[in-house]
C-alpha cells in the first residue's frame, strides 16, 4: 500500500528471536554494555553462555519491540521496558537474581576518566602525600579543587576532599589530575541493570546487596534472639535445649551449694569439702 513502511524481514526475524529468549527462562534481565571494549565483551559472553546464562547484544528499538510481543505473554516482563536505555543486551538465566548480580560485579574493573562523565557516586581524594615534584602542579591542583602544599620538598593534600558529589560531571582537568594520581573513579564492565525472576521485577538499586553482610547480619540477628529467648526462658525448638542445659546446671550449682549428695554432685562436694579444710588439723 502506498505510504506505508515495510520492515525488512531480517529485523523481524531479530525481533522474533529476542522474543523468544525472553521466554525462554525464569530469570531475564537487561545487561548495560556501555564502555565494554568488543574483545572483552565477546570473552564475557562466551563466559556466561558457558554457565548457562546466554547474552545476546541488540539495538534498543529491537529489544523494545521484542518486550512488547513478549510482554503479551509475560505480562511480569513489563517493567523491564523503564530499564531500556543506553547500550544494552538481553540476557536469560535460571538461579539466583542476587548471586547473578554479584557474577556480574566481578565483571567490572576500575577505569580511568576521561572528562564529561557523570561520577557514579562521590569521588573522594584523600589527604597525603602525593607522588609530584613541587612546581607548577600545585598551582593545577589547586585550581581543580584540591587542597595542594608543599610540605618539606614534596607535594601534598592537605585534607580528605570531596572532589566530585555524585551524578555531577567529571570536568577534564579534575579526570586528567586523578589519572596522574592513580585514582579510577569508574568502572568497566557488565552492568546487571534489571531483572525479572518469574513474576518479581527486580531493580538495580534491590539487587545491589553485599550477600556476606546480609548472611553476617541474619547469623548475628539469630544469635542475639536465641541469646534474648534464653535469657528471658521463652520456650523454642531452638531455645529448649539451652535452657535444659542451663536449668540442669543450676539445679547442680544449688545442690552442691546445700550439700545435697547425688551421683552429679557428690564429685563437686566431696572436692568442696577438701578445700574448705583447716591446714594441720
Amino acid at each position: 500500500m502506498p505510504g506505508r513502511t515495510s520492515i525488512r524481514p531480517e529485523k523481524t526475524e531479530n525481533v522474533n528471536v529476542l522474543k523468544a529468549q525472553l521466554l525462554s527462562a525464569p530469570v531475564t534481565a537487561l545487561v548495560g554494555v556501555r564502555g565494554v571494549p568488543g574483545a572483552a565483551l565477546q570473552k564475557m559472553r562466551r563466559e556466561l553462555r558457558d554457565r548457562g546464562h546466554p547474552i545476546r547484544v541488540a539495538t534498543n528499538s529491537a529489544i523494545g519491540h521484542a518486550l512488547e510481543a513478549a510482554t503479551a505473554e509475560r505480562a511480569s516482563l513489563k517493567p523491564l521496558r523503564d530499564a531500556l536505555s543506553d547500550q544494552t543486551a538481553l540476557l536469560t538465566a535460571t538461579g539466583n537474581p542476587f548471586s547473578l548480580y554479584a557474577e556480574f560485579r566481578k565483571t567490572r574493573s576500575p577505569t580511568p576518566a576521561r572528562g564529561g562523565e557523570i561520577a557514579p557516586k562521590d569521588i573522594l581524594v584523600p589527604a597525603g602525600t602525593t607522588s609530584f615534584k613541587p612546581g607548577p602542579i600545585v598551582g593545577e591542583l589547586q585550581h581543580a579543587g584540591f587542597p595542594a602544599a608543599i610540605e618539606k620538598g614534596k607535594v601534598v593534600l592537605k585534607k580528605d576532599t570531596l572532589i566530585v558529589k555524585a551524578g555531577a560531571p567529571i570536568s577534564r582537568e579534575v579526570a586528567g589530575l586523578l589519572t596522574r594520581m592513580e585514582i579510577f573513579p569508574l568502572e568497566v564492565g557488565l552492568e546487571l541493570r534489571a531483572v525479572v525472576d518469574g513474576a518479581t521485577f527486580y531493580p538495580r538499586s534491590a539487587l545491589a546487596v553485599d550477600l556476606d553482610e546480609l548472611r553476617n547480619s541474619v547469623f548475628s540477628g539469630h544469635r542475639r534472639a536465641l541469646g534474648l529467648a534464653v535469657e528471658i526462658s521463652y520456650p523454642t525448638a531452638q531455645s529448649i535445649p539451652l535452657l535444659i542445659t542451663r536449668a540442669h546446671r543450676r539445679a547442680i550449682a544449688l545442690a552442691v551449694e546445700a550439700g545435697i549428695n547425688t551421683p552429679a554432685t557428690a564429685a563437686a562436694i566431696a572436692a568442696r569439702a577438701a578445700s574448705d579444710k583447716v591446714p594441720g588439723a
